[in-house]
């Protein structure tokens, strides 16, 4: 699955330009309260939305609305994704069936708001409320100079995934063998003591002792549920390293084909390798003098990256997320990097009988014990149109769906909200939420727009072997052109060091 964004650029500051002049002609403000339309008594507010996956949600939500004591009727729209924001923007303009309230990714959130569809929110006291606990990841989402434009609605990202199974199958191969190993050594320690007649293979005890209950049989230790759990959590890899070290010492079953294998094309998966470390924007992404993406740590981050390649072979030509997820799910891998929507693919692949594994979803790991990481994620979010007739009613029901306490949403339309009070019955989602909490929220500036497109060239042409100084020093001064406009020549740095550890 490929990271997909939308990019307006100009036609945005157009339709920002194209708004002020129709509201200077109409003598009205654009935040001025126009007169109502109403249907039945009540105010229409339309919602847009662009992922038909939400329609049966949203349906529900809007009945709900509606029936509740208030002057408000909600009205939903599946709007087609293809120019979403110009379409929103031109129908705003010309006053013709535009939303109330629309879904969008939050980096797209400059762009709406230089074109007046986006207006900060004016239920702000949700955002700090602990009843919901948003994290810092969902406010710096919708935060934009300062400012709450949007509410923070569902998110996606990605985390590591690992067959449970297989790692179960391991633990109990290694908590016997120490039993068996322990217990071999209290027999040799009798024998030294005499207690054992090696000639006759007869143990020498006392005449009482013979009375007690058999033991059980040989290798049948009993390991409790409690041992294994700890020693499965004990397991999982806290850095990449780990990893590799597991490869090694791992006796893999016939069907596991690579101990580890992730969608090396795709960002959004590869991202953590130097999220913690490359800065695009400051914390919110919409400052555009923060801009550091060649630095020794991200040097030494996509060095290490690059070094995977020769412990795993995997072909960026023919490897997708789909194919990858579906791998998993076949059991041919024990780890890989997915995104929470891998969740309902293996719940409905056990249902239907072909799957046979359990799985669970633990934090990225670091790449080593000098290096962490940070995973990106993308929140969409509830935005008020700037344009709206009725503001305040289209922020109620914006704040209305934003603060859904169940886990309804994602039950029927695997959608996860953006805040962290929804107890979902899958741990494994649960997992997801804290990942989410700690991620990078993907950048609103519409000058770098093209960044991501670029990054993740360089991730292709570094995982292939290109210089991986030159690569970063190349995209940087790419970058740093497209926002000023003038040609940049950063003063080179010293080539990486760091070195995977040899696991042999």
């Amino acid at each position: 699955m490929k990271l997909k964004f939308r990019i307006i650029g100009a036609a945005c500051v157009l339709l920002a330009a194209g708004g002020a002049i129709f509201y200077a002609m109409s003598g009205q403000n654009i935040q001025d309260e126009a007169p109502i339309f109403t249907a039945g008594g009540k105010t229409t507010v339309k919602l847009w939305y662009t992922d038909e996956a939400l329609t049966d949600y949203l349906t529900g939500k809007a009945v709900e609305y509606n029936n509740m004591a208030n002057d408000t009727r909600v009205e939903i729209e599946l709007a087609s994704a293809l120019e979403y924001l110009e379409n929103i923007g031109k129908a705003s303009v010309e006053g013709d069936d535009f939303p109330d309230v629309f879904i969008t990714t939050n980096d797209t959130l400059e762009k709406a708001y230089l074109a007046g569809l986006a207006t900060e929110i004016s239920r702000q006291d949700v955002l700090s409320d602990e009843t919901y606990g948003y994290s810092d990841a969902a406010l710096n989402a919708v935060s934009y100079k300062g400012k709450y434009i949007a509410y923070p609605y569902y998110f996606e990202t990605s985390s590591l995934l690992y067959n449970k199974t297989y790692l179960s199958d391991y633990v109990k191969e290694s908590l016997q063998a120490e039993i068996d190993a322990k217990e071999g050594e209290e027999a040799q320690a009798e024998i030294d003591a005499g207690n054992i007649d090696t000639d006759e293979g007869t143990e020498v005890v006392a005449e009482e002792e013979t009375t007690s209950e058999p033991n059980e049989a040989a290798g049948e230790s009993a390991i409790s549920e409690e041992e294994l759990d700890a020693a499965i959590n004990a397991e999982l890899p806290d850095t990449i390293e780990d990893i590799l070290v597991f490869a090694d010492d791992y006796n893999a079953p016939e069907a596991v084909e690579s101990v580890f294998k992730w969608d090396v094309s795709d960002i959004f998966c590869n991202y953590f390798f130097v999220g913690n470390y490359l800065n695009m924007g400051g914390a919110a992404g919409d400052d555009i003098s923060q801009i550091d993406v060649y630095n020794d740590n991200t040097i030494n981050c996509m060095s290490f990256y690059q070094q995977l390649n020769q412990f795993f072979a995997i072909d960026e030509d023919e490897v997708s997320y789909d194919k990858v997820i579906q791998d998993f799910i076949d059991g041919k891998t024990v780890f890989t990097v997915a995104m929470s929507d891998a969740v309902a693919k293996i719940e409905q692949a056990k249902a239907e009988g072909n799957c046979s594994f359990d799985y669970g979803v633990t934090v990225m790991p670091g790449l080593n014990s000098t290096y962490s990481t940070r995973t990106m994620s993308v929140t969409d979010c509830l935005v008020v149109n700037g344009y709206s007739e009725h503001p305040q009613e289209a922020d109620d029901f914006a704040c209305f769906l934003a603060t859904e306490g169940t886990d309804a949403m994602y039950n029927m339309s695997g959608k996860m909200l953006a805040h962290s009070k929804v107890n979902y019955a899958n741990e494994s989602l649960n997992s997801f939420v804290s990942v989410y909490a700690n991620s990078v929220p993907l950048p609103k500036m519409i000058a770098t727009s093209n960044f991501w497109v670029q990054l993740e060239i360089a991730f292709s042409n570094i995982w292939d072997g290109a210089n991986v100084n030159d690569t970063l020093k190349s995209l940087s001064e790419s970058v740093k052109l497209q926002i000023g406009g003038e040609a940049v020549e950063e003063e080179r740095l010293a080539d990486p060091t760091v070195i995977i550890t040899d696991t042999e």
